[in-house]
């Protein structure tokens, strides 16, 4: 399943994508998630959680594609 995020600032920091769009419920959740390996930044595993995520940006997780414009 594919998603857009629109944000309006200049970036958003990669745990605060997955809780604003709604791929995890709480923060504890993305933490785990980018920790283990499980979260893809256009195309590469992250283990940062604080990554800054920018427009045209693309995150995947659990199946999903989070693109940001």
């Amino acid at each position: 399943m594919d998603s857009k995020v629109k944000i309006t600032t200049e970036f958003i920091k990669l745990d605060q994508l997955l809780k604003f769009s709604g791929a995890v419920a709480i923060g504890s959740e993305a933490k785990e998630l980018i920790q283990s390996g499980a979260v893809k930044v256009n195309g590469e595993v992250c283990t940062m959680r604080g990554k800054k995520i920018r427009p045209g940006d693309t995150v995947a997780v659990n199946g999903q594609d989070i693109t940001v414009e």
